[in-house]
């Protein structure tokens, strides 16, 4: 899938660029193996089958929300255009 859009800058810099200052370097190994994922999948069921990333979409406010485990506080989101075929606002979060 393209990654159509990234609302994290330092985790935007770092797709488009291979800047690291912007993210942790301790996350670096797992988002490069995250991103070339995402980028290489054809159907979001493919997520289900990485049980390491505890993936889940959120419910309520965030409906259609995906979320992967990056770190014990870090998450990667994002959404899917299933239409474009197309990962959407893929965000780098701190949950804690």
């Amino acid at each position: 899938m393209i990654i159509r859009s990234i609302i994290h800058k330092g985790l935007r810099e770092f797709v488009e660029d291979g800047d690291r200052s912007g993210i942790d370097s301790k996350t670096v190994p797992k988002l490069i193996n995250i991103i070339s994922f995402l980028q290489a999948m054809k159907s979001p069921d493919e997520l289900y089958g990485i049980k390491s990333w505890h993936v889940h979409q959120l419910k309520g406010d965030m409906k259609g929300v995906w979320s992967l485990s990056v770190t014990r506080n870090w998450r990667l989101t994002f959404r899917i255009d299933k239409d474009a075929i197309e990962v959407i606002d893929l965000n780098l979060i701190d949950y804690h």
